[in-house]
């Protein structure tokens, strides 16, 4: 990805067009700082691009001059999937530019791009989980607090379904045990309780009796440490969860978002309601949800097939 031009080193319109555009991003929007990136990487490729055809910005970027850059991307190996997102930056872009009187028209509105192919994501079976669980509680004798940690960990984020960044990000206050729930600072900074078990409740208490063991005076409210006692990494997390997978027969080869789909489609099978997992899933689009219903038709069309005599 093209790095955004710096502006205390151009001096270029450009370059000063992005500055005030990261300043809206990150302050006024409030977006994350990798959200910012990728938005900002992207639109310095689309103002390239106009500065390569002679025009003048921001007044330039006509919807011609933003599908003339998307087919370029796509010519250079682009695929739907990133061509999609640069639409979307685009977009987001132009209109930013119109509300804030830059420019007289939004020319990004009408703007279309391609649909990325949507696969449906990858689910432990409701055995498998259990497995998994289980084979970390084996280890729990030979790894110590280190253990401790893995299974409460897996507990958690398989009855919440939350994401590895959220659960990385939590301390200890977040936890409320009387009540069983977990609060969550979520995408766009936006806050959700969420409810666990309890045998993930069971797991939390041995893990925080634990912790003492791995902290250090720079481990502050975490609730998750690491091994030299700083809060836990989500690298960490996605490779102990990997390799706790390989150790149950037949399971997919799934990271933590893995388990996250799995807690949904297990919730769906169980009978709960769509925007129910939707709120604890922290999904602002309920066709996000949605996705997870295709994964249990699914199933339940392999199990009709298998078992039913007419199929």
């Amino acid at each position: 990805m093209t790095s955004p031009p710096d502006p205390a080193s151009t001096g270029s319109p450009a370059s000063e067009l992005l500055a005030t555009y990261e300043r809206h991003l990150a302050v006024e929007r409030d977006l994350s700082a990798h959200t910012v990136r990728a938005y900002l990487g992207d639109v310095s490729r689309l103002l390239e691009h106009a500065d390569r055809l002679g025009l003048e910005l921001p007044s330039g970027l006509d919807l011609r001059t933003l599908r003339s850059w998307l087919a370029l991307e796509q010519t250079r190996g682009a695929g739907r999937t990133t061509l999609a997102r640069r639409a979307t930056a685009a977009r987001v872009f132009t209109a930013w530019l119109h509300r804030s009187g830059r420019t007289g028209i939004d020319a990004g509105a009408a703007l279309q791009s391609p649909r990325p192919h949507r696969t449906l994501p990858g689910v432990l079976r409701q055995g498998e989980a259990a497995d998994l669980i289980a084979a970390a509680v084996a280890a729990v004798q030979d790894a110590g607090p280190v253990g401790v940690r893995d299974v409460a960990v897996l507990e958690l984020l398989y009855a919440t379904g939350i994401r590895v960044g959220e659960l990385c990000g939590l301390d200890v206050d977040d936890l409320d045990r009387d009540r069983e729930v977990v609060r969550v600072l979520g995408k766009g900074r936006k806050e959700r309780s969420v409810p666990f078990g309890r045998p993930a409740a069971r797991a939390l208490d041995r893990w925080l009796a634990s912790r003492p063991a791995l902290a250090v005076d720079g481990s502050r409210a975490a609730l998750f440490l690491g091994v030299r006692g700083r809060r836990l990494d989500q690298r960490a997390v996605r490779t102990m969860v990997h390799r706790r997978l390989a150790e149950v027969p037949g399971a997919p080869d799934l990271g933590p978002h893995g388990l996250r789909h799995s807690a949904a489609t297990h919730l769906l099978e169980g009978g709960a309601d769509l925007r129910a997992v939707q709120e604890l899933l922290g999904h602002a689009s309920l066709a996000t949800t949605q996705r997870y219903t295709h994964v249990t038709t699914d199933r339940l069309r392999s199990a009709y097939r298998q078992a039913h005599p007419r199929a």
